[in-house]
């Protein structure tokens, strides 16, 4: 459904509706319309994959964020008992600025390998639109995709900028707010949105952060490269049971996913925070994207 390092490390030989879920969790925050940031910040955080009490997958992500940018790297690998039956990791990066109150991508990088079979994405962008894009293996042709015109190309965040839910203004971060919004993303495979609910507001806690998160409903809406006639299209389309909880992190006016919880067929699938700090930074951190 969307690539990004936990779906790419995925064997291709699992149930399409595994990786659908997992390409779900790991944008979980899934949105970012900005404003100017408050000050500097930054975020390293590590997850836990798992469907059904299982654990599939680990993973950590590190964000640095600034009055007029920001960057964010990725990695994940198969762990558990999915290890006994494949192998797989994945790193990706992008780098953007905070301009007319939004995030705007710059570049955004995947590179990932499972049994054996890389996966590479390079996205372009300029003025928050495609500008250029290499994915290896392309996309295979099929009568019933839907095709990815210009027109819904624009105004785009990929995975990992829309990883990140930027609340502008300087009002509590922690409110409804952070939910009223739909966010598009593109992946170099597949154009979506993402639809925001707010649902509550709960106290959390794990090492590096306790306090409250706001939850937040999520509806998948594919746009464009999908195709429609596909049992996990239509099984996402349908799902109602997707929510994603989300916390401040520290410095900016960022909020970080905390938890990701998706129905599935097979199980509850749960990408969760085992360590979250944030800290206040004098200057941002550079991140380089992998090559």
């Amino acid at each position: 459904m969307t690539t990004t390092p936990m779906t790419a490390l995925l064997p291709r030989s699992r149930p399409r509706a595994a990786a659908a879920m997992a390409g779900i969790l790991m944008i979980a925050g899934w949105t970012a319309l900005a404003g100017p940031a408050r000050a500097d910040g930054k975020l390293n955080a590590k997850y836990v994959l798992t469907v059904g009490g299982v654990e599939l997958g680990r993973g950590s992500i590190t964000v640095a964020a600034g009055d007029q940018d920001y960057e964010i790297s990725g990695s994940a690998r198969v762990t558990g008992v999915l290890r006994a039956v494949s192998s797989g990791k994945g790193v990706a990066a992008s780098r953007g600025t905070i301009s007319g109150g939004k995030l705007v991508p710059k570049v955004y990088a995947l590179n990932a390998e499972a049994d054996g079979k890389a996966e590479t994405a390079r996205l372009a962008m300029a003025s928050g639109a495609l500008k250029e894009m290499e994915v290896e293996p392309p996309l295979k042709p099929a009568a019933d995709r839907v095709p990815i015109e210009q027109s819904v190309l624009q105004n785009i965040l990929d995975p990992m900028s829309g990883a990140f839910v930027y609340v502008p203004g300087t009002g509590d971060m922690l409110s409804a707010a952070a939910c009223a919004r739909s966010v598009p993303v593109f992946d170099g495979r597949q154009r979506y949105d993402l639809a925001l609910t707010y649902q509550r507001t709960e106290a959390v806690k794990v090492a590096g952060y306790a306090g409250s998160a706001v939850v937040c409903s999520v509806r998948y809406q594919p746009v464009a490269g999908h195709r429609p006639s596909r049992y996990t299209v239509k099984y996402m389309t349908e799902n109602k049971d997707i929510s994603v909880w989300l916390v401040p992190i520290a410095g900016t006016r960022l909020m970080a996913p905390f938890r990701v919880s998706v129905a599935t067929m097979i199980g509850t699938a749960l990408l969760e925070a085992t360590s979250l700090e944030t800290e206040v930074k004098a200057n941002t951190v550079p991140v380089n994207a992998p090559r």
